[in-house]
């Protein structure tokens, strides 16, 4: 198998903690984070791990542009706009949004000179891929290369982020001194958990990978992701069969759908971040990490032994969402 080629952008290997939050009323299970929202500041996330190799990517083709696309308080639009930024290239995002506020990730890649196309939920979920190519095509009658990375960089390419993430995650465990029954993420765009999914497969290590689906509980989520594993087995030269049987998505902590967070969530997150000093955010991981503390409430089998949960960033777009946590914001 031949890995692509990457850019080194985080700061990695991302340490590992147990968590002692709910520890006496778990028996049998064991909780730990991987702090994946230590892998930079402006590139804080797990966005970045797959930038790493569309950079690349996009640099070996001489790309001046990087467009890509997301919601208006996109981690994965953020990370793009700083990358480009410290490379020296445009940025061009193409943001979907219900109201403009200059605040949490927004107001970074507008600080990182990124430029600008606001388009419509309805035109997002149907027009995003062909909005770009235009984008694209309109760069390059200027004579600027343009190089193109999809929602959360959640491709073939992309996913050998993770893959490799797991491979740290090995490593970890040997100098640790254990061995994760269960790794546990949030489901978004599909490039983290096929990464993680196809390292597990490849490397057969018999994991539980386990995802929390917080964008629409509608969503073919598996079918994505065994689209992006197919195109990351053909960027490899990999011919071994996957076994997609395996895949494990929950979607029943979506609510409304992605950005939408409901009072379940929200008391979490305070309650989680008063005990722990860790911050969550609605959007991503308070969702996802909510619903695994349920799941392991209801006795589900999936989350047993010892479990990580890969804590993949979001502190930006909390506050734009900072309305929602107190009745107000000046006591």
């Amino acid at each position: 198998m031949n890995i692509p080629k990457r850019i080194q952008l985080a700061n990695l290997p991302t340490p590992i903690f147990p968590l002692s939050y709910k520890k006496d009323e778990f028996k049998d299970v064991n909780i730990f984070i991987k702090r994946d929202d230590y892998t930079g500041i402006e590139v804080s996330g797990n966005k970045i791990r797959k930038l790493e190799f569309s950079l690349k990517d996009a640099l070996d083709k001489n790309a001046k542009v990087l467009i890509t696309c997301g919601g208006i308080q996109s981690n994965h639009c953020r990370a793009t706009a700083s990358v480009a930024a410290a490379y020296g290239l445009k940025s061009h995002l193409l943001l979907r949004y219900d109201k403009k506020q200059v605040e949490g990730n927004y107001f970074l890649d507008k600080l990182f000179g990124a430029n600008f196309t606001f388009i419509t939920e309805k035109e997002y979920k149907y027009n995003r891929s062909e909005l770009m190519e235009n984008i694209k095509k309109e760069y390059e009658l200027k004579g600027e290369e343009a190089y193109i990375i999809p929602e959360g960089a959640s491709n073939g390419i992309g996913m050998f982020g993770y893959y490799n993430a797991f491979l740290e995650i090995l490593d970890q465990e040997k100098s640790m001194g254990i061995n994760f029954d269960t790794i546990c993420l949030t489901e978004g765009s599909g490039g983290t958990y096929s990464g993680l999914y196809f390292a597990n497969e490849i490397l057969k290590k018999k994991k539980k990978i386990v995802a929390f689906n917080i964008y629409d509980k509608n969503a073919d989520v598996k079918s994505e992701i065994a689209k992006i594993i197919d195109d990351g087995l053909k960027i490899s030269s990999c011919d071994e069969t996957i076994n997609y049987d395996n895949i494990i998505v929950n979607p029943d902590y979506a609510g409304e759908g992605y950005g939408i967070a409901y009072k379940e969530v929200i008391d979490f997150i305070k309650n989680f971040a008063r005990k722990t000093g860790i911050i969550l955010d609605p959007v991503y991981t308070g969702k996802s990490l909510y619903g695994m503390y349920s799941e392991i409430e209801n006795k589900n089998q999936n989350f047993v032994g010892n479990i990580l949960f890969i804590h993949t960033g979001g502190l930006f777009g909390l506050f734009a969402k900072k309305d929602l946590f107190f009745d107000s914001l000046y006591d």
